[in-house]
């Protein structure tokens, strides 16, 4: 488990652009190192900006895209291309507009694919499809991703794991079907947080004042399951990127500004 660590910015623009130059510079050193990267995507309007900045950087060209896997940390069960899916969402922000091969763009299934309406299915198919991926170096049933991005919820949640619902705590499935959660749409699948354990580094994207007060519960030593994004850490480092209004219910001398 690894100590959150906070940068604070000016307001979401900025967070949005400086997160996307962190996510470019970290994908680069990845390649270089073992030569593909993995990063979990995350949707809503904070992980949607971020794409959508890095689509709009000149540097997004250091990139080299065919080796790079994509997954997602969670996905509204709903037909292929609704526009509320996150995959429909990250096409649009970024992906139909880079070089990714469609074989390591690793999409949830969709209710209208191969298991129907059944979540739970499409949830151990994704699953199996994460241990497939992973190699005897990541000693578990998932790929040790180099950067997993999640949305942090005014209730607290990440991914589609919400407070005190059956998921949050599941301790050995990686992937599990969602049902009844408090957000539409009610169905959807997610990783647990066993998985989001495995990633290198877990980055928890908040921006404005609806998140202030969940950032403030979760960084102030709540439990899992009643604050989800509290049991959200990577195995080298936690990194919460906020503005200034998701931070402003913090104690002030938590946390570096990270700009004016």
């Amino acid at each position: 488990m690894s100590a959150p660590q906070l940068v604070v910015h000016r307001d979401k623009e900025l967070m949005a652009q400086a997160a996307a130059a962190r996510l470019i510079t970290k994908i680069v050193d990845a390649q270089a190192a073992r030569g593909s990267a993995s990063v979990v995507l995350t949707g809503g309007r904070n992980g949607n900006a971020l794409l959508g900045a890095l689509g709009a950087s000149p540097a997004r060209d250091a990139i080299d895209w065919p080796r790079l896997d994509l997954w997602w940390g969670d996905e509204r069960f709903l037909p292929e291309g609704d526009p509320e899916r996150n995959v429909t969402q990250a096409r649009e922000a970024l992906l139909d507009s880079v070089p990714v091969d469609p074989a390591r763009v690793h999409a949830m299934p969709a209710s209208d694919g191969s298991y129907g309406n059944d979540a739970d299915a499409a949830a151990a198919a994704y699953a199996a499809e994460l241990a497939a991926a992973a190699g005897p170096e990541d000693h578990g049933p998932v790929p040790t991703f180099d950067v997993l991005m999640l949305g942090v919820g005014p209730d607290t949640h990440v991914a589609s794991l919400f407070p005190e619902l059956p998921a949050v705590r599941e301790s050995s499935r990686t992937v599990v079907g969602v049902h009844g959660a408090p957000k539409p749409p009610p169905t959807r699948v997610s990783l647990t947080l066993p998985a989001i354990r495995a990633a290198r580094e877990v980055w928890l994207l908040a921006a404005g004042e609806d998140k202030a007060k969940a950032v403030a519960i979760a960084l102030s030593g709540a439990g899992e399951v009643q604050a989800p994004a509290a049991g959200a850490y990577g195995r080298s480092r936690t990194l919460w990127l906020l503005d200034a209004a998701a931070a402003s219910q913090l104690p002030r001398g938590l946390y570096p500004p990270a700009s004016p």
